[in-house]
């Protein structure tokens, strides 16, 4: 591990497209043994960045920290951190940045978070902590040398009021320093193609990363859409819906599909595309070597 590492947000503004991927930490040792296979895999890759997640209300944070840690002192790829605001004071907070500062993390993806039991309830604010996304930039960048991430919602986030008000959310998250975004899973290219260009239009240029999930479950992506308010294109569900039955089909078609989207996205000028594994790997990798060959 470099002494000091590599800044994500200067990666991606480097001209040629980033490829990474997301995990999260394991809940028992046969999720770890999981996790640690796809590791390896993924590593064979050569990714230029992986990212590892953080549970609603904190509940993986130490998880986040030691999985993290792990990452660094035993694989050759960089990391990013998930923090996220939901349910901590600002004290917490500052702690948890020093965890990560003293186990080589320099990237960090700030995110407010959603409730824990149910991302869909009503939000509510720490007493000692955090209303905005945006703040969390603002204490991070105050916090050390470090590269902050944030989160981008290419179909609006489901608690704005619309379409204008997600933007102006987003510039402003920008605007207290951030370095580079990320988005929520979608699979509508021309959603991202039109948040892209409402961002720019706004007057704020940081990279925006494409988050891609290629299909291995419908019942899955099904619950997704509902948590989340993504859509999922009735062309799509009607194919896996065809195919129900076939898990091998699935996946095939959740390959295509998402080979299809990184072609376009990065023919658009995408600053790379960061892919959602769930800590299984096999079709994410499919994926990644469609995407090489073209």
């Amino acid at each position: 591990m470099p002494v000091k590492a590599a800044k994500i947000g200067d990666l991606l503004r480097s001209g040629t497209p980033k490829f990474s991927f997301e995990l999260f930490p394991p809940r028992d040792e046969k999720a770890d043994g999981i996790l640690w296979r796809t590791i390896r895999n993924l590593e064979q890759l050569g990714p230029d960045f992986v990212s590892v997640t953080y549970g609603a209300g904190g509940l993986t944070r130490e998880k986040t920290v030691e999985t993290t840690e792990l990452i660094n002192a035993e694989t050759t790829m960089l990391t990013m951190a998930h923090c996220t605001a939901v349910d901590h004071t600002v004290g917490e907070l500052r702690n948890l940045i020093g965890h990560f500062a003293n186990v080589g993390v320099r990237n960090i993806l700030a995110l407010r978070g959603d409730p824990p039991g149910d991302p869909r309830a009503e939000w509510i604010e720490h007493p000692g902590g955090m209303r905005y996304a945006y703040e969390l930039v603002e204490l991070i960048k105050s916090s050390g040398d470090f590269s902050v991430g944030v989160a981008a919602f290419p179909e609006g986030h489901p608690r704005d009021a619309d379409w204008e008000t997600g933007v102006r959310h987003f510039v402003a998250k920008c605007r207290a320093g951030a370095d580079f975004a990320i988005t929520q899973i979608f699979y509508r290219v021309e959603d991202y193609l039109r948040l892209r260009d409402a961002v720019v239009a706004a007057g704020c240029d940081i990279p925006i990363v494409p988050g891609i999930m290629p299909v291995t479950n419908i019942k899955q992506i099904e619950r997704f859409a509902v948590l989340t308010g993504m859509a999922f294109p009735a062309a799509l569900a009607e194919r896996l819906r065809a195919v129900e039955g076939d898990r091998d089909a699935i996946r095939d078609i959740g390959v295509e599909v998402a080979t299809d989207m990184g072609e376009r996205l990065l023919a658009e000028g995408a600053p790379g595309l960061h892919f959602t594994t769930l800590n299984h790997s096999r079709s994410t990798r499919r994926v990644w070597q469609n995407l090489r060959k073209s």
